[in-house]
């Protein structure tokens, strides 16, 4: 009787292995998230375009960008191919124009970043470009549509959401916002 226990419990564990081992590989709860960034992504060809977004309106209650107002764009285009390709223009609906300054081409296997000149940059490429006479008020939460065209890669179009600000957020009495729930 004991020896039928034993092989039974033997039986038992060795099925119970062999069943929690068929769910390798599976498709899991987290194989869809997004990376925990507040900008957006899109991609044509070897172009991929990482973190995009507005910079935070500074110096505005509440925060917003007025219409007619100017808004920088920050991202990084990255080559993920073999040959070197071009940023050709950035168009928007959202403004009156778009200028664009700065490195325009893109190496192969390299990354352009464009935003707000930063110390530290001098060995990066690195470019601006300003979203000029916004026909309409963008607050945070919206979004601008944009399009970016390289010269082979094509054109990506991107959803361009205001960026987070860099202090924390005060409170209606004076104090920084408590985080937590």
């Amino acid at each position: 009787m004991k020896r039928r226990m034993l092989g039974a419990a033997v039986l038992g564990l060795g099925a119970a292995l062999f069943l929690t081992g068929c769910g390798a590989g599976q498709i899991t709860q987290t194989d869809t998230q997004a990376a925990a960034i507040n900008g957006a992504n899109a991609q044509s060809g070897n172009i991929a375009i990482r973190d995009a977004e507005l910079a935070y309106p500074e110096g505005t209650q509440p925060a917003a960008y007025v219409q007619g107002a100017n808004a920088e764009v920050m991202l990084s285009i990255v080559n993920q191919g073999g040959t070197n390709d071009q940023l050709v223009s950035v168009s928007s609906p959202a403004a009156s124009g778009v200028s664009v300054t700065g490195d325009r081409a893109v190496p192969a296997d390299s990354t352009l970043v464009v935003g707000p000149a930063a110390p530290g940059l001098d060995n990066r490429l690195h470019a601006e470009i300003v979203l000029e006479g916004l026909k309409r008020q963008v607050r945070p939460g919206q979004t601008v549509d944009a399009t970016f065209t390289f010269r082979d890669a094509g054109p990506v179009e991107v959803e361009l959401p205001i960026s987070a600000p860099d202090e924390p957020r005060e409170s209606e009495e004076g104090h920084e916002a408590e985080g937590g729930h």
